[in-house]
């Protein structure tokens, strides 16, 4: 059973403007059209790209973090302050600005988002001080927590569920995948040919573009405002939660699992989950309506989203570490061989609307994820030295399984709901993914240092463990996918199953 959308403007503009009384020719009414359609898609393009300049500040200042240190003459564990601060608001916030989104305008919380996010970058890269540098970068975490669920939702309100929104989301969800990689080759070559703080500055152009193009190339998307209110008292506690267990997952991989600096914030965020649905039960407006949460497709794209994460989020470092200090690669040459992964991400995202039609989503969603297993197979085997051979057929496979999971993930999650909860739902995703990345950055490098400090006399070793618990996770992956094909035993089948592309 498909829900009904709420009062909800089309956050893209779909149809052409309104013709004069008179007889139309075909010569014009073909020309509205095609105006309408590159009007469509511009508004789209915009948004990808807005999405792609959020997700590529996940990775980019990874390779920046040795020349920040040095320059700015800080110790090693308060540079990683510079990935955790923006980690933190980014993974924090996102429910919240997903919801604002719903309540404000969609279009409205793009444009803050981007105009917070741009202002950040260009104090992050002027700063001459650490605490201004981590300062910007929480600050920049907040206007991507507004900009990435407002982006999702601007396409899933714009386009009908069908083939259209399906080929939308197949490239948003290639769009952050190559993100993720893009991050690692960019940040390297800015840093190698001009200086870390271009990691920083780069947005500031692309930010300003987009916020002067935003209101001529999207339509405003909101619900009815009428007896709703944002619920203050569930977004602090969500906000709060996912914040205390972001940082706590943030500082396994430095203090150990069994600090006070885990234990603590981890035990915050479970009392502020527990506080958080103890609100929720009683609110007549929630933040989150509980039974939104518990739609088969959403949990089941969630749990994929968080998997996702977290094999993508640890494999980039590991296999980084890996070609640098094994293979001896500049940062430049080890971004490079990484690079086929987005790449083939890429033509994933562009294919996916016609592999959805001809296998169907679910199907999709399982050989994606089986190829990510099968790539991650492949990387237990890296070579002592030598070539990179396996690592480039492996990356292959797993940049075609990651951006076929967060394709399909984000279509299963999307289909049924109603426009006033898309918002909300991007913002689910998009936290899921933001968690599974903070845990994999921590869990994957952990594992590796772990078997390396058993005596192995190459960091090889290590390595290979890493990329077997990155196999493990898209394993995990591939059986909610098979267990995502079955009849939801409380949903009928039409509310949960994605219209076909």
């Amino acid at each position: 059973m498909t829900a009904h959308a709420g009062p909800s403007a089309p956050a893209l503009p779909a149809h052409p403007p309104p013709r004069p009384p008179g007889p139309a020719r075909r010569g014009d009414t073909a020309a509205a059209d095609a105006s309408a359609t590159g009007h469509h898609r511009l508004g789209l393009a915009l948004i990808l790209v807005a999405a792609f300049m959020v997700v590529l500040d996940f990775s980019i200042v990874n390779v920046a973090l040795s020349s920040i240190q040095h320059e700015l003459g800080i110790s090693a564990a308060s540079v990683q302050w510079v990935v955790t601060a923006y980690a933190i608001t980014f993974g924090g916030l996102l429910i919240l600005g997903g919801r604002a989104g719903d309540l404000y305008g969609r279009r409205r919380m793009f444009m803050v988002g981007i105009g917070v996010f741009t202002a950040a970058s260009l104090s992050g890269g002027l700063a001459q001080d650490p605490l201004l540098l981590i300062a910007s970068r929480m600050v920049q975490g907040c206007g991507a927590a507004m900009v990435a669920p407002a982006a999702l939702s601007l396409i899933t309100t714009g386009f009908p569920e069908g083939p259209r929104r399906t080929r939308a989301l197949g490239l948003y969800g290639a769009t952050a995948s190559v993100g993720f990689v893009a991050g690692q080759v960019l940040g390297g070559v800015l840093v190698e040919f001009s200086s870390w703080r271009s990691v920083f500055l780069v947005n500031v152009p692309v930010g300003i573009a987009a916020l002067l193009l935003s209101r001529r190339l999207l339509r405003e998307s909101r619900l009815s405002r009428a007896g709703r209110h944002l619920d203050t008292a569930g977004a602090v506690l969500v906000t709060g939660a996912v914040a205390a267990l972001v940082y706590a997952v943030s500082q396994a991989g430095t203090t150990g699992v069994g600090s006070a600096g885990v234990l603590i914030p981890l035990g915050l965020s479970v009392l502020g989950f527990v506080a958080f649905l103890e609100v929720e039960q009683r609110r007549a407006d929630p933040l989150v309506r509980p039974a939104l949460l518990r739609t088969c497709g959403l949990r089941s794209a969630g749990t994929l989203m968080m998997l996702l994460g977290l094999w993508n989020g640890g494999e980039m470092l590991v296999l980084s570490v890996y070609l640098q200090e094994d293979l001896r690669m500049s940062p430049l040459a080890a971004g490079l061989v990484i690079a086929p992964q987005g790449i083939v991400g890429l033509a994933t995202g562009l294919l996916g609307a016609r592999l959805a039609r001809r296998f169907g989503v679910q199907r999709v969603l399982v050989l994606t994820a089986l190829a990510a297993t099968a790539g991650f197979a492949v990387l237990t085997q890296l070579p002592l030295g030598g070539g990179y051979r396996p690592p480039l057929a492996a990356v292959v496979l797993v940049g075609f399984g990651t951006a076929g999971t967060a394709f399909g993930s984000m279509v299963t999650a999307s289909s049924g709901v109603a426009d006033r909860d898309q918002g909300l739902v991007g913002g689910v995703i998009n936290m899921s993914r933001q968690l599974g990345a903070a845990l994999g950055a921590a869990l994957l490098p952990a594992i590796a240092d772990a078997v390396d400090r058993t005596g192995h006399s190459s960091t090889v070793v290590g390595a290979r463990a890493a990329m077997l618990a990155g196999a493990a996770a898209a394993g995990l992956a591939t059986l909610v996918a098979l267990r995502a094909r079955r009849p939801c035993p409380d949903e009928p089948p039409t509310a949960r199953a994605p219209t076909p592309a």
